[in-house]
């Protein structure tokens, strides 16, 4: 084992992934620095270069479809039968299994058979890479109940499937001090197990695709007035940032590389301009006639600017800016760009209007289009879990049509303040899917 206490520190250099794996070349030349006290302000002394270059690997290209069904599922609801859905989880060395995959609910089943799910060796590191399965029962609160859980790896599931047996599924219980699995009637089943090669993400950025970010920030009244600390839109002059200013800052700075031209359109919402009504859905740079500023910066000097340049008022409306999200993205299509597009939201409430954010989302479901959802403060944010389709059903508008895909992500803010995994991870864990949906969907291919 190399102890590092040992070797001679010859500098440091930070980056994120998507600039590199944005460049022609995908290689990036990185200056090292040396900070001779990193709690002293200066410039820091340069030590030479670094150059990063990232490649796929071949295994990644490599998909696994399977159809995953559970027999004899015990009731956890008093008076109906269990809700169950899967939560696919990949194991690592250190800290909480990172979720990979989950699958749709189904209602009142106790012998549920899912809708195929597909995993990617680049999602669970290695054909032999333990696997946690955990089937759960839904519930609207979002703590869902633990029905039973299973460990495999998808080599052990794909001799399952050949086999044609099941897996009886454990469930941790407490002996005194000591922890011991109990095992149940319930069993997990492999209906099919399959792999093949498909186009990846970066298949697709390589074949000139570009994700274009956009953003849409909450001036509702219940935010508290900007100009008191205890204000969730507060600007602190010692450059502390605000929960808004940190969802921003730590979304934009990585999708920002894959965008050439980086013109982001930027919304305010649920506040009245001077000398003006009540908008739900306004240009954060104050102009009548255009929406895009230039990078993560320019979002942030008119987020600012515009704190002291409305009224904040309400209600909390959605509907709106996911619209005009949908129109750039319905637009870029006809043109035929080959964009796809990136909304975030951050809220401190519960949306007002429901029905019509849904019916805009349904709609919104066929275009080349995310929806990612932040909420900030202490509210209760039952109700927007409703939007994020991997919490229970898909979508349905109010005449009846129901999502062509699920393309919303919500977080809450507090939920990942732990620390044990950051903003942009939990937001960004189902784009590449999503992304991949669609044009799987469509049948559009990559230009290799």
């Amino acid at each position: 084992m190399l102890k590092l206490e040992e070797q001679q520190f010859l500098g440091e250099a930070s980056c994120v992934l998507s600039e590199v794996v944005t460049r022609p070349s995908r290689s990036l030349t990185l200056d090292l620095v040396y900070r001779e006290d990193p709690m002293v302000s200066g410039n820091p002394r340069r030590c030479g270069q670094l150059i990063v270059h990232a490649e796929e690997c071949i295994s990644s290209k490599t998909t696994t479809e399977m159809i995953l069904k559970c027999s004899n599922l015990e009731y956890k609801d008093l008076f109906s039968r269990s809700d169950p859905f899967l939560l696919i989880s990949k194991i690592v060395e250190v800290g909480v299994p990172i979720p990979v995959c989950k699958t749709e609910v189904l209602k009142n089943d106790h012998h549920p058979v899912w809708k195929p799910v597909f995993l990617s060796i680049q999602q669970v590191g290695s054909k032999e890479n333990p696997l946690m399965i955990e089937c759960f029962n839904f519930s609207s609160s979002g703590k869902h109940d633990l029905i039973g859980k299973v460990q495999k790896s998808l080599a052990d599931l794909e001799k399952l499937h050949s086999s044609g047996e099941g897996e009886h599924l454990f469930l941790p219980t407490t002996a005194g001090h000591n922890y011991q699995n109990k095992e149940l009637k319930s069993q997990i089943f492999v209906e099919k197990f399959s792999q093949s090669s498909r186009h990846t993400f970066l298949d697709y950025l390589t074949g000139g695709c570009e994700l274009n970010f956009m953003v849409a920030i909450d001036f509702t009244a219940s935010n508290g007035n900007p100009r008191l600390p205890d204000s969730l839109h507060y600007v602190d002059p010692s450059g502390r940032l605000n929960a808004y200013q940190r969802a921003i800052i730590e979304v934009g700075e990585v999708l920002q590389f894959y965008d050439s031209d980086k013109h982001f359109p930027a919304w305010g919402f649920g506040a009245r301009p001077i000398d003006g009504p009540v908008s739900h859905c306004f240009n954060l740079n104050g102009s009548n006639n255009h929406c895009e500023v230039d990078g993560v910066q320019g979002i942030m000097i008119a987020y600012t600017s515009a704190l002291y340049n409305v009224s904040l008022a309400g209600p909390t409306l959605f509907g709106p800016v996911i619209s005009n999200a949908a129109l750039i993205a319905s637009q870029s299509l006809a043109n035929g760009g080959r964009k796809y597009f990136v909304l975030l939201i951050i809220t401190d409430g519960v949306v007002t209007d429901l029905q019509e954010t849904k019916d805009a989302i349904v709609k919104a479901s066929d275009l080349p289009l995310s929806i990612l959802i932040v909420g900030v403060g202490g509210a209760d944010f039952k109700e927007m879990e409703i939007l994020d389709a991997d919490k229970g059903d898909r979508l349905e508008s109010s005449t009846g049509r129901v999502a062509s895909r699920d393309i919303v992500q919500f977080i809450p803010f507090r939920d990942v303040q732990s620390g044990e995994i950051s903003v942009v991870q939990a937001l960004l864990a189902e784009l590449p899917t999503q992304f991949l949906s669609y044009m799987r969907s469509r049948n559009i291919q990559p230009n290799m």
